[in-house]
């Protein structure tokens, strides 16, 4: 602990708020809420023992902020939008983007059909799921339109409209066509009422539907159709192979488990509705609490931010807070911590679960920091850097017989590709095929843009240069990075035929270990530039290959470029064109028609 956090935590207040801790970089690591700012923010600059990974956290703090709020509740709004702008690497972190499908069914259309969607919305709809782990939400709209007669068109329909006929499906037997009266309200709510009864758990009707759809199909030799709702049956049957003994099919609950070795940590979540497992699903987390239930807690918050609130949650920690959680969510639940009978079954099950993948996690996290950090340390050591290249760039060329010439240059960092890092260089000042010469002006122009910290593309300073080809390719990019006034970077290059590493002013190769992480991460670097090298070339190529003189004519876009060439078919019959014959075709006005002209006959 510094100074600096020392006479912060003197004058600390003991008020409810939110504090932010900072590393050496002014990086956000962690962000957390407090009834008591002064108690909760001391305990982490004690010497009390602590898990693993909140030790790890405490010892990168080199300064921390905080915010009064007036509420506690306040504290916990204030925390979930700064962990969302922040991204802290010590919080837990849900990603917004893969929100699992419900299907819904809204209730205030006279005739209601289903929708797949991702946001659960607080309109009054009756929303199911979520699916996941198997279970397509798809598949099973597809299986109730086919045992019951409901809509799937997207037509508005009240009571005055009156579409002129059927569609497809109502010839098909798929729907009861409420868009042209064949159907009341009431007769059409009680479809939507066996609809919501199947989702809620209950197969017994649905199946028995389907089976005689099947059976009357496969008499009358329509096997196609008999075969497609005998695949509806099976996902029937996949849906009634969840079903959990002695549990009443009106319930849903979710249960959820955290499991931790102190550094890493998972949370198992196991989702029922309607007396089924839904699915499974675990969340490896590294949250920078000190208690494991204010984890879970954490976790809640912002798992339900936009999933629905079941009946009933059964939780391996008691959490505090709860009414705060609730109040947050702005819905309510049970809590169960300490579950007896079915409820206890269902916890273990997912304790297991999240034992069982902490196991796999760990392993798993061991090979990508063998891979990532891990050769990093060992490239340092074996190649003889003054610093851990943390952020790596290399650079390749690429042409054909010296034409429409690029260089790429790709970046990884902490041993693994940031690719919204990476950029494109147009070779502007080389002549004919010379790599060498390429290579040099598109260093020069990044390392002169790093100086002069020009744009944000180019301001973070890389620890190592790589540079795809041998000791001629090194020796000449060298110079211009000595050149440069740049200081601080490394450079090494790669040589193909043998895997060779060289280093500046050292004829001799390094040679590493075939296969070992650290030459794997070099080649890895190596062969990404030379494919974003590549890619960036055939674009070129083809974007040129696709231009037209008439696009360097001022006045004629796209389409009246095709226009053009739709009339007279080639550029060289536009050129020897009247301007009566240019100014014939529709979209061209008869001004611009003497622009062509006088741009083609100019060359004569």
């Amino acid at each position: 602990m510094n100074e600096r956090i020392r006479d912060k935590l003197k004058v600390l207040t003991t008020r409810s708020g939110v504090y932010v801790m900072r590393d050496k970089d002014g990086v956000v690591i962690y962000v957390g809420k407090a009834k008591n700012l002064k108690n909760r923010v001391s305990q982490y600059f004690r010497n009390s023992p602590k898990p693993s990974k909140v030790q790890a956290m405490v010892n990168s703090v080199d300064d921390f902020e905080y915010f009064i709020t007036m509420s506690e509740m306040d504290a916990l709004a204030l925390e979930s939008n700064l962990i969302k702008k922040y991204q802290p690497f010590y919080n837990i972190l849900l990603k917004d983007g893969k929100q699992f499908p419900y299907i819904k069914i809204n209730l205030k259309d006279p005739f209601p059909k289903l929708e797949i969607v991702r946001k659960v919305k607080n309109d009054g709809a009756k929303y199911f799921g979520p699916y996941f782990a198997g279970l397509d939400a798809r598949e099973i709209v597809k299986t109730v339109n086919t045992a019951f007669k409901i809509r799937t068109c997207n037509n508005k329909i009240s009571s005055s409209s009156v579409a002129k006929r059927e569609c497809l499906n109502f010839s098909l037997g798929l729907c009861s066509a409420p868009c042209t009266k064949r159907i009341d309200v009431a007769d059409y709510r009680k479809e939507i009422d066996k609809v919501i009864n199947f989702l809620n758990g209950n197969d017994e009707e649905i199946e028995e539907i389907l089976q005689n759809k099947m059976e009357k199909a496969s008499a009358n030799e329509n096997f196609e159709h008999a075969i497609l709702l005998r695949d509806r049956l099976k996902m029937i049957s996949k849906l009634k192979q969840r079903i959990v003994a002695n549990l009443p099919k009106n319930v849903n609950k979710d249960v959820f488990a955290y499991q931790t070795d102190g550094l890493s940590g998972v949370i198992t979540a196991m989702i029922v509705r309607g007396g089924k497992i839904l699915g499974v699903m675990n969340y490896p987390c590294s949250d920078g609490e000190l208690e494991e239930s204010q984890t879970l807690f954490n976790f809640l918050v912002q798992y339900y931010s936009n999933m629905i609130l079941p009946h009933e949650l059964i939780l391996s920690h008691a959490i505090p807070d709860q009414e705060l959680l609730f109040e947050f969510l702005g819905k309510k639940a049970s809590i169960i911590s300490n579950p007896k009978g079915v409820n206890k079954t269902l916890l273990e099950m997912a304790k297991d679960n999240a034992r069982e993948y902490l196991e796999k996690h760990i392993e798993k996290e061991k090979l990508k920091y063998n891979n990532t950090i891990g050769a990093l340390k060992v490239l340092k050591e074996k190649l003889g850097l003054k610093n851990l290249p943390m952020r790596m760039e290399c650079y390749d060329i690429s042409n054909i017989s010296g034409t429409n010439k690029v260089c790429s240059m790709v970046v990884f960092i902490g041993g693994e590709p940031a690719k919204k890092e990476y950029r494109k260089f147009k070779i502007k000042t080389v002549k004919g095929s010379n790599d060498f010469a390429s290579l040099a002006e598109a260093l020069t122009r990044r390392l002169k843009r790093l100086k002069n910290e020009d744009g944000e593309s180019f301001k973070e300073k890389p620890d190592l240069l790589i540079i795809d080809g041998g000791k001629g390719q090194l020796s000449s990019t060298y110079e211009i990075l000595q050149n440069s006034g740049v200081e601080g970077i490394e450079m090494v290059s790669l040589a193909k035929r043998i895997e060779e590493v060289f280093k500046p002013n050292d004829s001799t190769p390094i040679l590493l270990k075939p296969g070992s992480a650290e030459l794997r991460l070099l080649q890895r670097i190596r062969d990404e530039a030379h494919r974003f090298a590549i890619t960036f070339h055939r674009q070129i190529r083809t974007k040129k290959q696709t231009e037209s003189e008439l696009d360097s004519i001022a006045g004629v876009g796209p389409k009246k470029r095709d226009a053009l060439l739709k009339a007279f078919g080639t550029s060289e019959e536009i050129a020897k064109a009247s301007i009566d014959e240019l100014a014939s075709v529709k979209e061209i006005p008869f001004s611009l028609a003497v622009k062509i002209h006088e741009h083609f006959n100019s060359k004569k």
